[in-house]
């Protein structure tokens, strides 16, 4: 017991370490403007289907550890998970994972990132094409998790970045930290992740470092013992109270005929409510056997800040399937961004273990 405790103080020191250190950079972060931005895209299809943010869970699902890395278990030996995404345009992205589970050192999850930009037509300032050139982010993390107790769960991820536009180019580290409450009996989990912690080591260019995609995030799941449903909520950017931003048309617009009007109580609540509501994302998924799942999220603040006001629509919903075949598990999600269109997400994993050696044999009674 001694030993855990140690391990965990050990722990929190390293948080509170790190917070101290870029605590100058987070008190001045803005929402945009910030560097490496695909590292908040959806690793998995379940994760897209719940609304672009992964949910704590109780199944033991690698896709979902990848963001919250203190979910690392047991349960994800071995796993290994293949996702590709055909975004918009001639964009795609993708994630390729594998767990591999120690019975000292823990945990570990190895995993790679990247997003291809596509084939862009280089011009001087006349017009006239000199030739192509492509661009492109890539990640690899070595994520860690090991089990304090029964129930409380840390872990950690640690990031190397690169990212290659032309003739730019950068260079960066960072880490994600997390701890995990996970009560099987009450099917309830809980996770608290601290992501993106770190900094450009090489810039694009001369200019000002730029910060990273830094963000806190609570996620809570209760799946119904009587009933095939798991609800979700997740609560984002925990960091940043006031997500909107400022519309300067519409303030020029409004700016005289509203000069000597005053902010209705009613109207005060609507602001706060709505800013409350963009830090969260709700989902439900439905599971009847463990061989197919059916999932719906709803993320508040893509609908606010992607709908067309002209036009009913489904922005900020995102729904996805799972099915296991053999050996196999295969998902697909699908989000909508925007009237525009809504990418497909798709994903298959699978146990390399009992894939290649089977089961373990049963011990004869």
């Amino acid at each position: 017991m001694s030993k855990i405790y140690k391990t965990l103080e050990s722990y929190i020191f390293l948080i509170f370490s790190c917070l101290i250190l870029i605590s100058h950079i987070v008190s001045a972060q803005e929402q945009s403007g910030r560097a490496y931005e695909f590292l908040n895209l959806s690793s998995t299809a379940r994760i897209t289907a719940a609304g672009g943010y992964a949910v704590p869970g109780l199944d033991g699902d690698l896709g979902m550890a990848l963001f919250y890395p203190s979910l690392n278990s047991q349960k994800m030996a071995s796993q290994l998970s293949l996702n590709f995404v055909d975004y918009f345009g001639d964009i795609s992205y993708g994630t390729a994972a594998m767990n591999k589970s120690f019975e000292k050192a823990g945990n570990f999850a190895l995993s790679v990132q990247y997003i291809n930009y596509g084939i862009f037509t280089e011009a001087d300032n006349l017009g006239n094409q000199l030739g192509e050139f492509t661009a492109g982010e890539y990640a690899i993390s070595l994520g860690w998790g090991r089990n304090l107790t029964n129930r409380i769960s840390i872990g950690s991820n640690l990031k190397t970045i690169f990212s290659n536009f032309e003739q730019y180019s950068s260079f960066g580290l960072a880490a994600d930290v997390s701890v995990s409450y996970l009560d099987p009996e009450r099917m309830i989990g809980t996770s608290l992740v601290i992501r993106n912690i770190g900094r450009q080591i090489t810039k694009y260019n001369d200019g000002g470092q730029e910060t990273l995609p830094f963000d806190i995030v609570f996620g809570v799941s209760k799946k119904l013992i009587n009933a095939p449903l798991r609800f979700s909520m997740v609560a984002h950017n925990l960091h940043r109270f006031d997500l909107t931003y400022d519309d300067f048309i519409t303030q020029e617009t409004t700016f005289i005929s509203n000069e000597n009007q005053t902010i209705s109580s009613r109207e005060r609540f609507g602001e706060i409510s709505d800013k409350i509501l963009r830090h969260t994302v709700f989902g439900v998924e439905f599971t009847p056997t463990p061989n197919f799942t059916a999932g719906i999220g709803y993320n508040y603040r893509r609908r606010q800040e992607m709908k067309v006001d002209s036009r009913i629509s489904t922005v900020g919903l995102s729904w996805g399937i799972g099915i296991k075949i053999s050996h196999f598990r295969f998902h697909y999600g699908r989000a909508n961004y925007h009237l525009a269109g809504a990418p497909n997400h798709f994903s298959v994993s699978t146990n390399l273990e009992s894939l290649f050696f089977g089961p373990a044999p049963k011990p004869s009674i």
